[in-house]
């Protein structure tokens, strides 16, 4: 009897020192996130908010960094926003552009990596799923509504490209989100299932598209590592579809390349959106109770995806129209295509408009 009571007090030192390095490697993990203090976004800084780079954790214990905008001199609680996308981009490019946009216009911005991307946590790298990135939103509310100079009344959020269609699913869920804005936004749950216009938009097709993952799934496993799928395309080909040479001429040069971002760089791994595959975003669009403006350029080859989300929430179908129905909108730019929305290079990004929707929306 006294030999099993000292084996099992002995079993219980055990594991609680094994918790207690498990802990400790945890710890250790977060305090490693590389965080850059220097300047090094794509779009040049403002001189009328303060910045500050800050971590959150999502509920997986994936600690997230982020870029927090502020507007200079700013007294009380404010509005905030969270911000993220396009998918496959970092926070030092679009999401930080019009997270710095909305802090001039006197909201509290904050901008983040998404899970497993940047300087954000989470391994493998390059890895990415509609739960954890929509939980990534989640997330970013949680951390917005316990900060002392937020009114956690008034949180709005913007997904950019495939973030667009994590947003409109993170307001599918939680009602803390009053305003929601999806910008250029794709449905990463339907161009995966079917395709790029509907090119892969059969059983045969689908089936293809999972025994290629799964046997891909299984050298990587024998290898060690994930191989990835690389970037946006570089150089072009001469016969490069135009929305391709759209997303060159943001990701590939100077206007908007950056080394973080792996559409800028090697890319998703090539199993990185499997998940995708039977995990409809939208399903629940219909019921989203808070208000949501979709904005899309009328020449983006993506606005479909747009028009398809105001479908799913209204049960109306549009195509290349401005529509309000309810507290729902979608927005069209006139001549506009889907990287034109990703920076100010065009000049046509209705930041007035996504202005005057928040702040009619958080007040």
């Amino acid at each position: 009897m006294k030999k099993t009571v000292l084996w099992a007090l002995g079993m219980v030192l055990f594991l609680q020192a094994c918790n207690k390095v498990t802990n400790q490697v945890k710890e250790e993990n977060m305090s490693k996130l590389k965080m850059t203090q220097e300047w090094d976004k794509t779009f040049p800084k403002s001189d009328k908010v303060n910045h500050e780079k800050i971590t959150f954790h999502n509920r997986y214990g994936i600690e997230l960094v982020a870029d927090v905008y502020m507007p200079r001199d700013a007294e009380g609680k404010l509005a905030a926003l969270a911000v993220s996308g396009p998918f496959g981009a970092v926070k030092e490019q679009s999401s930080g552009l019009y997270a710095q946009h909305m802090a001039e216009q006197g909201f509290l911005a904050l901008a983040f990596d998404p899970s497993y991307t940047g300087e954000s946590g989470g391994e493998p790298r390059r890895m990415a799923s509609p739960d954890i990135n929509t939980e990534d939103f989640l997330a970013a509310v949680d951390y917005l509504s316990n900060r002392d100079d937020v009114d956690a009344e008034r949180i709005g959020i913007i997904g950019i490209c495939g973030f667009g269609g994590m947003a409109v699913n993170a307001a599918a869920i939680d009602p803390r989100i009053k305003a929601t804005v999806a910008v250029t936004m794709y449905d990463m749950s339907k161009v995966n299932v079917e395709g790029y216009f509907k090119s892969e938009d059969t059983p045969e097709k689908r089936m293809e598209k999972r025994r290629a993952i799964a046997a891909q799934r299984t050298e990587d496993y024998r290898e060690g590592t994930y191989k990835r799928a690389g970037g946006v395309i570089d150089p072009l080909p001469d016969d490069a579809p135009w929305f391709v040479k759209d997303y060159h001429a943001y990701y590939k040069t100077k206007r908007g390349y950056h080394e973080r971002s792996g559409n800028s760089t090697d890319g998703w791994n090539v199993i990185g959106c499997q998940s995708f595959l039977n995990q409809p975003l939208l399903a629940w669009a219909s019921e989203i109770e808070a208000p949501v403006l979709l904005v899309h350029g009328e020449k983006a080859h993506s606005r479909y995806f747009s028009e398809y989300a105001f479908e799913k929430m209204t049960g109306i179908h549009v195509e290349g129209e401005n529509k309000v129905h309810g507290n729902k909108e979608i927005y069209i730019v006139k001549g506009a295509s889907h990287v034109d929305l990703y920076d100010d290079v065009a000049g046509v990004i209705p930041y007035d408009k996504i202005t005057d929707f928040f702040k009619t929306n958080l007040k």
